[in-house]
C-alpha cells in the first residue's frame, strides 16, 4: 500500500490570515509546512533581481525548476525563517511589491507546473499543512481536510497595514486596499488554477475572528475528521 501523508490545507486570498494560521496548526500538530505562495514570491523577486522580464516564460519556469526554499521554524514573532537558496529573504517576500510579482507570475501556467513537483515533495510524514490559493482544489485535491479563510477587502488592508508598519515598512492604507482589490480580481480570473474554495472545503470567514480562535476551530474539524476516518 502506497501510504501518503495526511495534508489539512489552508486556502484564501491576501490577508485573510491563512499563513499565519497554517504555521500556527503545523506547530500545533508536528506538522511541516508549506507556504505555496513564498515560491511565487521567491521566483517573482528572484526574476527582478537578476533583471529577468516578468513576461519571460521560459525564463522563469527555469527559476521555478531550480529555486532551492525551504521552511524553519525559528523563535519570536516571525515564527518561520524562509530560506531561499540558503539565505533567510523572508522579510522582503513580504512586500506588497513581491505579493505583486507574486501574482503576475503565479498566472503563468508554466511556472505553477514546474511549481507542482515542488510543492508535492513537502508532503512528507507524519503530515503536512500548506497554504496557498489551489492547495485543496489543485495541488492536494485529496486533503483530509481543507479550509477556506475569507475576509471584506478592507479588513484584509488593514490587516497588512499592521502587519507592514510593525516591521518597519513604509506604507498607505488607500493604496494598500487597491491592491489587494486588483490582485482578487486577478487572482479570481486567472485561466490556470484560478482563487476559489475546493467543493468540499470548510469556508470561514475571519473578519470578526481573532487568530487564535481560527486555529482552535480548525483543530476541532480536523480531529473531528481523523475520528471519521
Amino acid at each position: 500500500m502506497n501510504f501518503k501523508a495526511p495534508v489539512l490545507t489552508v486556502d484564501g486570498p491576501s490577508g485573510s490570515g491563512k499563513g499565519t494560521v497554517g504555521l500556527l496548526l503545523a506547530q500545533r500538530l508536528g506538522w511541516h509546512f508549506l507556504d505555496s505562495g513564498a515560491l511565487y514570491r521567491a521566483v517573482g523577486t528572484t526574476a527582478v533581481s537578476q533583471k529577468i522580464d516578468l513576461s519571460n516564460r521560459a525564463a522563469l519556469v527555469q527559476l521555478a525548476e531550480h529555486i532551492d526554499i525551504r521552511f524553519i521554524p525559528k523563535a519570536g514573532d516571525d515564527l518561520m525563517a524562509v530560506m531561499l537558496n540558503g539565505e533567510d529573504v523572508g522579510d522582503s517576500l513580504r512586500t506588497e511589491e513581491s505579493g505583486r510579482q507574486a501574482s503576475i507570475v503565479a498566472a503563468i501556467p508554466e511556472v505553477r507546473q514546474a511549481l507542482l513537483q515542488k510543492q508535492h515533495s513537502f508532503r512528507q510524514s507524519p503530515g503536512l499543512v500548506a497554504d496557498g490559493r489551489d492547495m485543496g482544489t489543485t495541488v492536494f485535491p485529496d486533503a483530509i481536510l481543507k479550509i477556506y479563510l475569507t475576509a471584506s477587502a478592507e479588513v484584509r488592508a488593514d490587516r497588512r497595514y499592521k502587519q507592514l508598519k510593525d516591521k518597519g515598512f513604509d506604507v498607505n492604507l488607500r493604496r494598500l486596499l487597491d491592491e489587494i482589490r486588483e490582485r482578487d480580481v486577478r487572482d479570481a480570473e486567472r485561466k490556470a488554477s484560478p482563487l476559489k474554495p475546493a467543493d468540499d472545503a470548510h469556508i470561514l470567514d475571519t473578519s470578526q475572528l481573532d487568530i487564535s480562535g481560527v486555529v482552535e476551530q480548525v483543530y476541532r474539524l480536523l480531529q473531528e475528521r481523523q475520528r471519521r476516518r
